[in-house]
């Protein structure tokens, strides 16, 4: 990817059988050589359906990602999947510090960090999510929580990477973020990025908090949004061919 494409991403999540990835990455090739994507696009399918996935893919302009990654190349780590394995299968991105695996698995900063500096290692793109739950914005601490995230996973030099703010409140939910919440925020972000690393000023920025047709034009259109991180709009090929166009 350059830095200077947005991003478009759809992270499947715990989504999709075999068949059923088979089926949703098929649509989404269709859409791609009908007309050709306007940004970078990945679908991040889970575990299972990347080979099969992967092979769907092959010769569209449509990257793969992985949901996650462990930061050790190998090892006794039973039920991980580490970076170098994304790779052999064919990814290019990994997500990593998901809320969903900070808030439910615990991961901490320094963890997000070490998965991030080791998807670089292998050669991926990691996408750094960070965000605050709806009581830290409620206290006043959302800058303060989404800025120890930035200092604590990204890592400060090395290979490309891209940053996603997801809003934990707005993760599943169908609730989004103002877009003066969004452009805050980003804003914010940006400033926190220029201080961690050289390039960022140049680091996409994506959104990620119920994306959708009708509102990715908007959320697209405001300063330092880099793309977008959708979730249940990407598992219907039409609907993340839409905020594909969007961009």
């Amino acid at each position: 990817m350059s830095t200077q494409n947005r991003l478009i991403a759809g992270n499947w999540k715990m989504n999709c059988l075999g068949a059923d990835a088979v089926t949703l990455a098929r649509g989404i090739t269709e859409k791609a050589a009908g007309a050709a994507p306007p940004c970078d696009v990945a679908v991040c399918p889970p575990f299972t359906a990347l080979h099969a996935v992967a092979a769907v893919l092959d010769g569209s302009p449509v990257a793969l990602g992985g949901q996650d990654c462990h930061e050790a190349a190998s090892g006794a780590f039973t039920g991980s999947v580490s970076p170098a394995m994304l790779v052999d299968v064919g990814c290019r991105y990994a997500i990593v510090g998901h809320s969903e695996r900070r808030q439910d698995l615990g991961e901490t900063n320094a963890m997000v960090l070490g998965k991030a500096a080791g998807a670089i290692g292998a050669g991926l793109v990691p996408i750094i999510c960070v965000g605050e739950t709806l009581e830290e914005r409620g206290d006043g601490r959302a800058n303060e929580v989404v800025s120890a995230q930035i200092a604590g996973s990204v890592p400060p030099e090395g290979g490309m990477v891209v940053v996603a703010y997801e809003p934990v409140w707005a993760i599943g939910t169908g609730k989004t973020a103002s877009l003066d919440d969004i452009a805050g925020m980003h804003d914010h972000i940006r400033l926190q990025l220029a201080r961690v690393r050289d390039d960022g000023a140049d680091i996409p920025i994506q959104y990620g908090g119920s994306a959708k047709p009708e509102n990715a034009a908007q959320i697209l259109s405001i300063e330092n949004v880099g793309g977008l991180l959708v979730g249940g709009a990407s598992l219907e090929a039409g609907s993340f061919w839409e905020i594909v166009q969007a961009a």
